[in-house]
């Protein structure tokens, strides 16, 4: 059921105990791939995962902007600061906790958000009768394509649900300028904060060996990651 679809009689009426809260960012993905690429992702994973579940399962609106600090040198990129990240995702959660929800899983589609939210989450949990938690969906499932930035692992997932939103005649170039890796290391240390130090065009990866079909792969398994964790904090979350 999706919040921003329903009046409040329906979703009392659902007497639902699960809720997903999807949270992405508006950042540069490159020359060839949209700034809401994470919401997208994060939106359409969630989803997937509702679809999977056989109990009604709440779906808030999707948290469109994250801590994206070390794209900020890119035009059109926005961010929150860890602060008021922290208590946008966190006051979001206690919203459906107040209604009877017992578990609740966030589904983030950026790198960035990943140990805020599961501070939160823990924080929640800790707090609360219910259950809370976080996936990150590209941590959460097994592929041969590489995650980096605006590269396989993202441009896959869009080519199966967003491609008119993909300049494919950027993604050559793309590839081409981006950087093999994230960061600059050494002894295990990253020293490049920002993005722009060791990446050009932002991207990070080679965006050139998605397909939509790897796409569809993807979203299936990420899906099914959330899904899992919904009925394993839901259990939690009524004991």
């Amino acid at each position: 059921m999706h919040l921003t679809e329903a009046t409040w009689p329906a979703v009392a009426d659902a007497d639902a105990t699960l809720a997903v809260v999807p949270v992405g960012s508006t950042e540069q993905h490159g020359p060839h791939a949209p700034l809401g690429t994470d919401t997208i992702a994060a939106t359409a994973v969630a989803e997937a995962a509702c679809e999977q579940l056989d109990e009604p399962v709440l779906q808030t609106p999707t948290l469109p902007i994250g801590i994206s600090t070390e794209h900020r040198h890119f035009p059109g990129t926005l961010s929150l600061s860890p602060e008021t990240f922290r208590a946008m995702t966190r006051e979001t959660a206690e919203s459906l906790l107040a209604h009877g929800i017992e578990g609740l899983v966030f589904v983030n589609g950026h790198g960035g958000n990943t140990a805020a939210l599961r501070e939160v989450a823990a924080s929640c949990s800790r707090s609360h009768t219910a259950h809370v938690a976080a996936v990150t969906w590209f941590e959460a499932v097994e592929s041969d394509l590489e995650m980096g930035h605006a590269g396989a692992r993202e441009t896959a997932i869009l080519r199966h649900v967003a491609p008119d939103l993909l300049d494919e005649e950027a993604i050559e170039d793309a590839a081409d300028a981006g950087a093999d890796q994230w960061g600059e290391w050494i002894h295990g240390v990253n020293i490049a904060y920002d993005t722009k130090t060791f990446s050009t065009n932002g991207v990070v990866g080679d965006p050139t060996a998605a397909t939509a079909a790897d796409g569809a792969t993807l979203l299936e398994a990420a899906a099914t990651a959330v899904a899992d964790v919904l009925y394993a904090v839901g259990d939690r979350g009524q004991s």
